[in-house]
């Protein structure tokens, strides 16, 4: 199943579960090294925090998302935006740097949009992000695993993200013909502003689109039972285990 099928971002969710995503940012911002007068696309813009940031520095900043809720908060903000599937994108020779933050884990297209980037940048030009890696949200997974066939579901026909080793993120980097600089994996566990319940409204809502909200309830609850233990400590602070992927790669 594709997310990009449908819009199932709510800004509310987002804003109150999620605003984490662009604080921690401080590896691929300054691997990105924006300069004034830069032309940069942001993929995935979402809310258009980092795009403002961006902004803010002296760039000329175009935000791609394929939620229009999301992009209506980035308008607000000022942010030039483009509704759309990266995956389908068709810029050619257009921008100094493409930039991504916690969204290509969600295009399952990797090998199609790293062509599709790479025409869209002048040469020279840079392709920097962070998305999750081999390994990412490992402990979420398997109770997703384990709770989905509960409900008749099966993770594998659901599974909306794509977590790359290295190697295949570097292969897939030079098949589209970029040099790649860097490309790097690490551990980042990332404390949640409330709890598992609140992330999966933020970002697993596509899963479970087709249930009646009765039968989502009783999957959050068995969901929070199975994590509670693994990622809740004594102070009820919710932990997940992240792996990031951090990758900067030339034309």
């Amino acid at each position: 199943m594709n997310v990009l099928a449908g819009d199932h971002w709510k800004a509310e969710n987002y804003a109150k579960h999620a605003h984490f995503v662009a604080k921690l940012t401080s590896e691929v911002l300054q691997d990105l090294k924006p300069e004034m007068g830069e032309h940069i696309l942001d993929l995935g813009c979402g809310d258009g925090a980092l795009a403002k940031d961006l902004q803010l520095r002296g760039c000329r900043v175009v935000g791609l998302d394929n939620s229009r809720e999301l992009l209506s908060i980035a308008q607000r903000k000022g942010i030039k935006t483009i509704l759309g599937d990266a995956q389908k994108m068709a810029f050619n020779d257009e921008f100094d740097a493409v930039f991504s933050n916690a969204a290509m884990h969600w295009m399952p297209l990797q090998s199609e949009l790293a062509s599709r980037v790479y025409r869209s940048l002048k040469q020279g030009g840079r392709f920097v992000g962070e998305m999750g890696g081999a390994g990412n949200i490992q402990t979420l997974i398997q109770a997703l695993k384990e709770v989905l066939p509960r409900f008749g579901l099966d993770f594998a026909s659901r599974n909306p993200w794509t977590f790359p080793t290295v190697q295949q993120q570097r292969d897939t980097l030079e098949k589209a013909g970029f040099q790649v600089k860097k490309c790097t994996l690490r551990q980042r566990p990332t404390k949640l502003p409330t709890d598992i319940r609140g992330w999966f409204l933020t970002f697993g809502q596509t899963w479970l689109s087709d249930l009646d909200p009765e039968t989502c309830e009783k999957f959050f609850d068995e969901l929070v039972e199975i994590c509670h233990p693994l990622l809740c400590n004594s102070a009820g602070e919710w932990m997940v285990d992240y792996v990031r992927l951090n990758f900067v790669a030339l034309k």
